[in-house]
């Protein structure tokens, strides 16, 4: 699992002051990115190397309580399910004061070929390292 601060800033809150909807995705697309990144693997790097790309094919999101200016979350990430060509991820935003879950998010990415952005497989030392977790 990978655990990723952030704090929120006046420009991720709406006219109410709290967390804009939208901005949640941005904060757990950050958290695979990291989850990746403490993997070993650079997303522009797998351009250039392998010729992939991750992209998201399907969310399920819940929004479960506002997130405010100046609170310090916690993006949470991890893979519950490998397959050949894609990853389930499943993501929670805490807020750290108070220890409480704010969202959850389940996030299936696919592997696209960078080229044709048609399916392929995930290369096996990327499956290797995400199943040695």
């Amino acid at each position: 699992m990978s655990k990723l601060a952030v704090r929120v800033y006046y420009e991720d809150t709406d006219s109410g002051g709290v967390v804009y909807y939208a901005n949640y995705l941005k904060f757990i697309e950050r958290g695979r990115s990291e989850l990746l990144r403490e993997l070993g693997f650079e997303q522009d790097q797998l351009i250039k190397q392998q010729n992939i790309i991750f992209a998201v094919r399907s969310i399920q999101a819940d929004y479960l309580s506002p997130a405010r200016f100046n609170d310090l979350l916690s993006v949470d990430t991890q893979v519950e399910k490998a397959r050949k060509a894609s990853l389930i991820f499943s993501q929670k935003i805490k807020d750290l004061k108070q220890n409480k879950v704010l969202f959850k998010a389940q996030i299936t990415v696919a592997c696209l070929n960078a080229q044709n952005f048609k399916p392929c497989a995930i290369p096996s030392d990327i499956l290797e390292k995400i199943n040695g977790q």
